[in-house]
C-alpha cells in the first residue's frame, strides 16, 4: 500500500441551503447551521492542505453562494495554488456572482440536473422554480466564459429521463455531464424503496458504455458507480478498443471507480472529514489534527486502501483494482464499509467457485 495523493477534495462551507433535495446527503434546509470555518479558519485549513498536497478544491454546501464571505475564501484558495470550483443550485447566480467566481479565480461550477422538464427536477429538489434556475445559470455562465458541469442524479422516480437529461446537458452548454447513481444517506435514507435495482443499473451503466463511445463533443463519467469500470474495461478488451478515456482537467485524473479516502476526501461545514461526500464515518476533524496526519494516518482510510480487506463479491473480484465497489453504499445498505457492494450484479468465477464448494 503506497503514498496515497489526495487529487480532489469538497469542503462544505456551509450546511445552510435554499433548496431541500429528497435526495442530500447532509439534509440541508434554510434553518441548517453555517459551521465552524470562519474566514480565518478558512484560510488556515487552506494552508495546512498546501503542506501535503494540490487538489482541486471544490468550494459546496449546503448552498456556498450563501456565504458573504464564499469569495474571498475562493481568492485564498487560487492564491496558494489550488484549482478552485465550486458547486451551487443555480437560485443564485446572476452577473455580478459571474464577476465575482471569475474574479476569485474559480474556474469551473457544478450544478445539478435531475430531469429534462420543470416538474420532474423540481419535485427532486424540492423547490419550485429550481428547473428555471438551472438554466438561467447556465445562460448566465455561457455568457461570461466560465465553464460549468452538470450532475445529474437518478433514483426510480426519474430514471426514465436519463437520456433526455443527459442531451438537455449537452444542449446548455455543460462541458461535462456526471450521472450520479443515489447513495442514501442523509435525506436520501428516506427514498432507499426508489433506488434503482442492482438488474436496472447494470443495463445503464451498458448504456451509458455505448453512449460514452460515441460521444465526441462533452466529458460524461458514471458516478457513485464503480462497476462501471469493469464495464469499460471489460468490453474494451472484448471490442478490442483503447481502454483510454478522456479525461477533464478538475477530475481526479484516476482510472478507477471508487477512489473515497484513497484520492479524494470531503470536509464537512464541522471540520470532519470524510472519505467522500456520502461517507457517514469521520476519519477525523481538522481543529482537532492536521489534514496531512488525517490523510496519512486515520484507520478508516487505511482500511479503504487495503484491498485484501474488502468482502464478499469485491473481494474475490478481479476487478477490484478499478472498481472496488462504493464503499459508502456497502456501510448504509449493509452496515459494513469493507462488506461488498450491494448494487452490483456481476458475480466473480472465484466467488462462484467458493460458493459452489
Amino acid at each position: 500500500m503506497g503514498k496515497q495523493e489526495l487529487k480532489w477534495m469538497a469542503w462544505e462551507l456551509t450546511s445552510q441551503c435554499n433548496m431541500a433535495c429528497v435526495h442530500c446527503r447532509s439534509s440541508s434546509e434554510a434553518e441548517s447551521p453555517v459551521g465552524a470555518f470562519s474566514a480565518s479558519n478558512a484560510e488556515k485549513l487552506l494552508d495546512d492542505i498546501a503542506l501535503i498536497a494540490k487538489p482541486v478544491v471544490v468550494l459546496s454546501g449546503g448552498e456556498p453562494l450563501l456565504r458573504g464571505d464564499l469569495f474571498q475564501i475562493a481568492a485564498m484558495g487560487t492564491s496558494r495554488g489550488f484549482r478552485m470550483a465550486m458547486a451551487t443550485n443555480g437560485l443564485l447566480v446572476d452577473d455580478e456572482v459571474c464577476r465575482k467566481i471569475k474574479d476569485a479565480g474559480i474556474n469551473i461550477i457544478s450544478m445539478s440536473l435531475d430531469a429534462d422538464n420543470p416538474n420532474v427536477h423540481d419535485n427532486f429538489r424540492g423547490q419550485p422554480g429550481a428547473f428555471e434556475a438551472v438554466m438561467k445559470a447556465a445562460g448566465l455562465f455561457q455568457k461570461h466564459d466560465i465553464k460549468f458541469i452538470i450532475n445529474s442524479s437518478f433514483t426510480r422516480r426519474n430514471q426514465s429521463r436519463i437520456t433526455q437529461t443527459y442531451q438537455l446537458s449537452k444542449k446548455i452548454g455543460a462541458i461535462a455531464w456526471y450521472m450520479f447513481l443515489i447513495v442514501p444517506t442523509g435525506r436520501a435514507e428516506g427514498i432507499m424503496d426508489e433506488l434503482i435495482s442492482k438488474e436496472d443499473y447494470e443495463d445503464i451503466l451498458e448504456w451509458h458504455y455505448r453512449m460514452e463511445r460515441e460521444e465526441g463533443e462533452i466529458l460524461v463519467r458514471p458516478t457513485c458507480a464503480p462497476q462501471y469500470y469493469r464495464i469499460w474495461n471489460s468490453k474494451s478488451k472484448s471490442e478490442g478498443l483503447d481502454a483510454k478515456r478522456r479525461a477533464l482537467s478538475f477530475s481526479t485524473g484516476g482510472g478507477k471507480g471508487c477512489i473515497a479516502g484513497q484520492s479524494i476526501l470531503f470536509i464537512n461545514s464541522m471540520g470532519e472529514v470524510y472519505p467522500c461526500s456520502y461517507f457517514p464515518i469521520s476519519a477525523g476533524n481538522v481543529f482537532k489534527q492536521s489534514i496531512g496526519e488525517i490523510w496519512e494516518s486515520s484507520e478508516l482510510f487505511r482500511d479503504l486502501r487495503d484491498f485484501k480487506r474488502y468482502g464478499g463479491k469485491c473481494g474475490k473480484s478481479r476487478y477490484i483494482g478499478v472498481c472496488g465497489g462504493c464503499r459508502a453504499r456497502s456501510y448504509a445498505v449493509q452496515g459494513d464499509y469493507l462488506a461488498e457492494e450491494p448494487f452490483c450484479s456481476y458475480i466473480p468465477e472465484a466467488y462462484s467457485f467458493s460458493i459452489d464448494f
